[in-house]
This record gives structure tokens, sequence and C-alpha cells, in this order.
């Protein structure tokens, strides 16, 4: 797979991501996918959840149903880099939504993404967890 092939896929599956529909988001991934977030982080918490989730079906499931639960509205994602090298896309990003407990969110992203056979097969994932738990905690006073 040729690095601009490499990228094209990866910024397809964030316009698949959005549309929250199961069957486009199993279309770019392996079976075997994994994801990798930071042990403990704000959004695994709240779901009771684990931050390795494994296999195509676990995924599509975070995505589809669970991810919307969280984040529940104004969800916006601003890439502020796309890097790609053969199969290995490294994606820098903003994102801000609406909590499900009505605080704003707003955190920077890394996302390693790992494509075997032209689909994504593994994402590690990097953010501000002090950040992303601050918000995910803060009330009014």
């Amino acid at each position: 797979m040729d690095t601009q092939t490499s990228r094209d896929l990866i910024i397809r599956a964030w316009r698949e991501f959005a549309t929250q529909d199961p069957a486009r988001i199993a279309a770019v991934f392996t079976p075997d996918a994994e994801w990798l977030a930071p042990p403990h982080n704000a959004t695994a918490r709240a779901l009771d959840g684990t931050s390795h989730l494994v296999g195509r079906d676990r995924i599509v499931r975070f995505l589809a149903t669970e991810f919307p639960t969280i984040f529940v509205a104004d969800r916006s994602v601003d890439f502020t880099a796309i890097i790609a090298d053969g199969t290995t896309v490294v994606v820098e990003e903003r994102m801000r939504a609406t909590l499900m407990n009505g605080n704003h969110y707003d955190n920077e992203y890394c996302f390693i993404f790992e494509l075997r056979d032209g689909l994504i097969h593994r994402v590690r994932e990097y953010m501000d967890t002090r950040r992303a738990e601050e918000m995910f905690t803060a009330t009014d006073s």
C-alpha cells in the first residue's frame, strides 16, 4: 500500500466514523483490529469499559453506539496534521463536543494507525488524559 493510499484510507475512515453506521465503520477495519487508548482514560471509565478494544465488532460498537452516549452533541474534529509513511498514518487532531454531563469537551489527540491489507489493523490513541478528566468531572460552582 503506498503512502497516498494509506492517507486517503484514514481520511475516509474518519468520515465513516462520523456516520455512526456500523456497516460503514466495520468496512475500514480488519476483523482482528485493535484500538489502544491510555489506560483508565475518562471515556473508558465513563463506559465502564476498557482502554484496549479488541476485534472489529468491539471497535464498531464503541464508535457507533457507545461514543455518542458520552459525546452527545456538537461533535467536531479538526485535523492539524496527517502524516503517512507506507502503511503507518499519524493523525493529530482537536476534538470538541458536548459531554453527557453538559460540559464542553475540547482536547487534542494523536492517533497512530497501522494498516494491513488496505484496512486499519491497529490504532494507538494518545491524548491529554488529565485535561479530559477535568472536563468529565467539572461542575458549575
